[in-house]
């Protein structure tokens, strides 16, 4: 296998769909407050500016052993060159007139006195007008609706185009990405004729067919733009004629649905328990909010496209074991609850149960109260996306000299409840997913975990900076301890992370 990765770091904007709402203003807050480096007053001392919840800031990954045998964690961000959120460029649309630092204040997310800080750096960015259909949300939805184009939808498609042109020319950037952070739209159809295609797409987008949704505008608007586009929201906007145009243009396009609270929970819950031979029998989902994310699902058709997300998660694990849920057998009973409750605010509370088979007919129970600030959890999420999207957009992989397309929708699943792709959506496998492409990249060998006791061979350090003494193959850290010193593209050949990388 040969794999190069570009060492040049473009410069990144990105697009938010929703810019006004909870999570795009908690980004860019937390953006703004790390560079500046803010601090302020709680109630239990100072806090300041972090990146806690981004695996590309704060993770870490293995790569060897020191001379005593114990494991050595690296962070990732000095494994390959990923982009500094500190350099993202940020824009976006939104269905409401406010400026960020009047948004940041209705979302009521971070705490007044860096409100106050952020203020001077927020409120000079607008929304750009969005495009906006109300029968795709709840209609408690038309009181924000005062910031929205005109036109129909290939009229929409245009100016939304213009849109990422315009800010690509005024911040001189090389790459755009666009993420859907706006409000969860109605599940739609997919109906032959409609939107099963893209030359079928286009005729409906043509006539104006009312049931292409918003979501679907942008997405079009991105592809066609070549910018990358995520849905982090759980409709399902990439219907299948919108990733045949993205197959065709060879734009990455991922979703559904930012994997934050509770469902990262369920989903690393039930697969510890059907990995343990354990048979669910109950699983039982509730959950209250008060942002405007709530106010919206209090619909039902757009509560739809949320219980399909949540729901997805539990039925990939119970498929995994046959032994438990044999072909044709009734899984777990799964309900899952939302309810608006404005009070909460974006502090979300999450109660689950399961109930579980265990040996001899006996029953396990757990019982989970989580409270959780939905925007804190979710907006670290969008970063990652972002940089490990850029990230793999930078990469390559041939096997036996032949090209293998990079699948988004199914190496960025760790951060997704409902994945594009037909794999298991294990949270644990798709972190793996990460490390591994990451290791592959710097010609190191897979994680195994075998744990098998072989003597480490050791060596004086892992890398410029890193200070530590470590043991693998010695081929492979000779590669690793180059970077730091690439200044142009980087390839690695060969099996199981035997071969060489160096400037081309």
């Amino acid at each position: 296998m040969e794999v190069t990765t570009r060492t040049h770091v473009p410069k990144v904007g990105l697009m938010m769909v929703g810019l006004g709402g909870n999570n795009a203003t908690t980004l860019a807050g937390i953006i703004l407050a790390n560079k500046y480096g803010f601090t302020w007053h709680t109630k239990t001392g100072i806090q300041k500016a972090d990146f806690l919840g981004s695996i590309s800031q704060i993770g870490t990954f293995p790569v060897g052993q020191d001379e005593e045998g114990k494991e050595i964690f690296v962070p990732i961000r000095n494994m390959i060159p990923l982009m500094d959120p500190l350099d993202l460029e940020f824009d976006g649309w939104d269905i409401s007139h406010l400026n960020l630092a009047d948004a940041m204040s209705r979302a009521g997310v971070f705490e007044w006195e860096l409100q106050e800080q952020l203020r001077p750096l927020m409120e000079p960015i607008k929304p750009r007008p969005a495009a906006f259909f109300q029968e795709f949300v709840a209609a408690n939805q038309a009181e924000r609706a005062d910031n929205l184009l005109t036109g129909s939808r290939s009229q929409l498609v245009q100016q939304l185009r213009s849109d990422i042109r315009d800010f690509k020319a005024k911040k001189n950037l090389n790459k755009v990405i666009v993420l859907w952070v706006g409000n969860t739209e109605c599940y739609v159809d997919i109906i032959p004729g409609l939107n099963d295609s893209w030359g079928n797409l286009n005729e409906a987008l043509v006539a104006n067919a009312p049931e292409i949704s918003p979501s679907t505008l942008y997405a079009l608007a991105a592809i066609q733009e070549n910018c990358a586009y995520i849905n982090g929201s759980p409709q399902n906007t990439l219907v299948p004629g919108l990733v045949e145009l993205a197959a065709n243009h060879r734009v990455p396009v991922c979703g559904d649905d930012l994997k934050t609270g509770q469902t990262k929970l369920k989903s690393m819950l039930v697969e510890y328990l059907v990995g343990a031979g354990l048979r669910p029998e109950s699983i039982v989902s509730y959950n209250h909010l008060g942002n405007n994310d709530g106010k919206n699902l209090s619909a039902p058709h757009t509560f739809r496209s949320k219980e399909i997300t949540k729901r997805g998660v539990a039925d990939d694990m119970i498929g995994m074991n046959p032994e438990l849920f044999p072909p044709g057998a009734q899984g777990p009973d799964h309900l899952i609850v939302i309810k608006y409750v404005p009070y909460v605010g974006d502090s979300k509370r999450a109660m689950d149960e399961y109930i579980s088979s265990i040996a001899m007919g006996g029953k396990n129970t757990l019982v989970i109260h989580n409270t959780c600030e939905d925007s804190l959890l979710a907006a670290p999420i969008m970063l990652d996306l972002v940089i490990f999207l850029e990230l793999f957009q930078r990469m390559s992989f041939k096997v036996k000299g032949q090209e293998v397309e990079l699948d988004m929708g199914r190496i960025l699943g760790y951060w997704l409840k409902a994945p594009i792709t037909s794999l298991t959506n294990s949270l644990f496998r798709q972190r793996c997913c990460v490390e591994n492409l990451i290791r592959a990249a710097l010609s190191l060998p897979p994680s195994s975990h075998l744990y098998l006791d072989v003597k480490p061979t050791p060596i004086d350090h892992l890398g410029d900076g890193v200070g530590v003494k470590g043991s693998f193959d010695q081929v492979a850290v000779n590669e690793y301890k180059s970077y730091g010193r690439m200044n142009g593209d980087v390839t690695s050949n060969g099996n199981c992370g035997k071969g060489n990388i160096g400037n081309m």
